[in-house]
């Protein structure tokens, strides 16, 4: 076997590949990306919320957008909405850790037992899956990127989204007003892509971060389905949004280039790099040995991640990925996984480019809610107080 590729000098201000992690480097030649403001990159974030004891009950309405401005800004990083989500991927995290993705037993004929939300999840999925056969592409001839049957595609989710999604609304005791559909519609509709740019990107993920947490702070998602969420939902959401940028040749939206972790995703390295925190063959630089990847990518998401970059690009990993090869360098899982974290709040959650388009309505408030109303005696109320009393 040939040695491996000498590791890239590193680039300016950074000194180690832990210390890549929180920050990107500039693109070549584009200045530097886009940066929150001083104020916003040192407020700290919650990663604690409750989940159980948060808003069940509301009056749902058409969700908005509420990032316009520094303040704005600012204002979501202390946001219940942010608290919610950050919380739910953290749970996330820690099912995940050390654990690969089930294998299906060979000799079993009993099928894995799913809660009634899992199974509608799996069932969603596999719906919007059979719709990308049933969309004949278009003539792609004049455009690199992005073909314009993602356009119909996603008319079709935009269209049946309210009966795709009222089929959830009976799983909880009382059943959930109809009129949630308008805020869970929002987050599902755009965890896909952009219709009109025919893009993809981290920000589409967080919009189905959104819509899973509005699922569980609605109680249609319990904390028994977490592992479930994990190892079942999640990696037919990544594949699934894969197969998508694959089939329309969707653009990566707001792409660091080489520099970026990933053209499109995130997540799936944050919660694949927990599963593989203490294993005993496995290590960071497994990830050079292509024939390691596809042997052992069905059961780690980070390595699924990183199969599929060798299936799309071509050329020595360490060219055309060099972060993700200077991660590779990393002494531990466990120091990849914290550092992911860091990075996504860095990179994601503090970018205004990314979180601009995120609607805030009821189920993710925005900011302080007393507007909030019972359709049940199981609904538990949260009442947010004011921010000066903290």
């Amino acid at each position: 076997m040939p040695p491996p590729p000498q590791r890239p000098p590193p680039r300016p201000g950074n000194t180690s590949a832990l210390d890549l992690m929180p920050r990107m480097p500039p693109p070549p030649g584009q200045g530097p990306p886009s940066q929150p403001s001083s104020s916003s990159s040192e407020i700290e974030v919650d990663f604690g919320a409750d989940l159980e004891s948060a808003i069940r009950i509301g009056d749902f309405r058409d969700p908005i957008r509420e990032i316009t401005s520094e303040a704005a800004m600012a204002q979501w990083l202390k946001s219940p909405a942010l608290a919610y989500i950050l919380s739910f991927i953290v749970q996330i995290n820690n099912e995940c850790t050390g654990k690969p993705i089930p294998k299906p037993s060979p000799t079993s004929t009993t099928p894995t037992p799913t809660s009634p939300a899992i199974q509608q999840l799996l069932t969603l999925l596999e719906t919007l899956d059979t719709w990308i056969a049933e969309t004949p592409l278009e003539d792609q001839s004049t455009q690199r990127f992005g073909n314009k049957a993602f356009r119909t595609w996603s008319d079709r989710l935009e269209s049946t989204a309210d009966s795709l999604l009222t089929p959830f609304l009976t799983i909880p005791t009382p059943p959930i007003p109809a009129s949630a559909t308008l805020e869970l519609s929002a987050y599902l509709t755009s965890s896909f892509g952009h219709k009109t740019r025919l893009d993809y990107g981290s920000g589409h993920e967080l919009s189905f971060l959104c819509f899973l947490t509005s699922l569980r702070l609605l109680h249609i998602l319990t904390p028994s389905d977490t592992p479930s969420i994990a190892f079942q939902i999640l990696p037919a959401y990544f594949n699934l949004a894969r197969k998508l940028q694959m089939t329309f040749t969707l653009e990566p939206a707001g792409s660091h280039g080489v520099w970026g972790l990933d053209d499109h995703q995130f997540l799936c390295y944050y919660w694949g790099s927990a599963q593989l925190v203490g294993h005993r063959h496995l290590k960071p630089k497994s990830v050079l040995n292509r024939e390691v990847v596809d042997a052992c990518a069905g059961e780690y998401m980070y390595l699924r991640a990183i199969q599929f970059i060798y299936e799309v690009k071509k050329g020595p990993f360490h060219e055309h990925s060099p972060m993700l090869y200077d991660i590779s360098g990393v002494v531990s899982w466990a120091k990849v996984n914290s550092g992911m974290l860091k990075m996504y709040v860095a990179e994601v959650i503090k970018k205004f480019p990314v979180v601009q388009h995120i609607p805030f309505g009821s189920i993710l408030p925005f900011g302080v809610s007393t507007d909030v109303k019972s359709w049940g005696q199981q609904g538990a109320v949260e009442v947010y107080g004011d921010p000066s009393d903290e």
